[in-house]
């Protein structure tokens, strides 16, 4: 993906990847009642996210052109992850510290986080026996 995506950008393609290959017109009719904006403001945002690589066209139907996403949920997450890393000079221990300082990440949180990255096994001692 060539840039970061504006919040419009991520809610269109948040659709796409619930509906698969779709029309700007399906898109629009997808999203609730109180996000609905014009056609050409969900067709303008479909044209950015196919500049930026996150859709691609894959077919075309009359005058409807269909679009898919060219990127899945992870890749994306992975962007805004790297991303973020990079407004705090790529240091991951900044980012946590700030996190941990802000209360948006608790030590309970972290905690969590480093059984996980363990892969919630129980310490072993000495003699492979579990303490």
């Amino acid at each position: 993906m060539k840039s970061r995506l504006s919040k419009a950008e991520t809610r269109i393609l948040e659709q796409y990847w619930k509906l698969g290959t779709a029309s700007v017109r399906e898109i629009l009719e997808s999203l609730p009642d109180d996000e609905r904006v014009a056609y050409t403001t969900v067709q303008t945002l479909v044209y950015r996210l196919e500049e930026k690589g996150a859709l691609r066209k894959v077919k075309k139907i009359g005058n409807a052109q269909l679009f898919q996403p060219a990127i899945d949920q992870s890749q994306h997450r992975s962007h805004l992850v790297r991303d973020l890393l990079d407004l705090f000079g790529g240091s991951p221990k900044l980012l946590v510290s700030n996190l941990l300082e802000s209360g948006d990440l608790t030590l309970r949180d972290l905690n969590a986080l480093q059984n996980a990255s363990r892969g919630d096994r129980p310490s072993r001692t000495r003699g492979g026996k579990r303490a």
